[in-house]
């Protein structure tokens, strides 16, 4: 039966650091007693992580990154929902930001700004600054997966831990 862990085997992160991007073994302090677990990299991305590790996508949380513009003044934030629901983008995002365009951010910006990989962004290990938006449901979840900063590895922490990262809002964003 599908769970958080699946059939994977989970190790402490800060045993491990050399599994995940250097911003996210920089700031493992902020989510105690993260594991993490090796993965083929070709599998990184969600439906099919879920179905080769028996990880239930109700226990895994996406992180995408969203740029919002007004006028000038440009703002790159995290957003994480469960694979299950989709965010509200256009209007709870956007509003919570406080722009007037929303979008996806560039793949290639957003690599280079995160210092991680496209498919394995997190909200571990963000740039200063940045607010990472949280779906309540993925706070209530219990233990979720997430990305490590590289597609070859996935974290496991406690979903309420998303709610305590520097610049973290808990939000309802997944739409209904």
């Amino acid at each position: 039966m599908p769970s958080a862990q699946g059939n994977l085997t989970w190790q402490l992160a800060t045993d491990r650091p050399h599994l995940l991007a250097e911003p996210v073994a920089a700031a493992l302090d902020q989510v105690v007693g993260a594991r993490v677990a090796e993965i083929d990299a070709e599998l990184a991305d969600t439906a099919a992580f879920c179905a080769a590790y028996d990880v239930a996508p109700e226990a895994s949380a996406n992180c995408v990154v969203v740029e919002g513009r007004r006028g000038e003044e440009v703002t790159l934030a995290a957003v994480m929902v469960l694979a299950t629901d989709r965010a509200d983008i256009n209007r709870v995002v956007r509003r919570h930001l406080g722009v007037r365009k929303i979008s996806f951010a560039d793949q290639a910006r957003a690599q280079e700004l995160t210092g991680m990989q496209q498919g394995g962004i997190t909200p571990v290990g963000l740039p200063e600054g940045w607010p990472v938006l949280v779906d309540a449901r993925v706070v209530a979840a219990g233990p979720v997966v997430i990305g490590a900063g590289v597609r070859g590895a996935k974290l496991l922490v406690h979903g309420s831990a998303l709610a305590d990262l520097p610049g973290a809002v808990v939000l309802e964003l997944a739409m209904t």
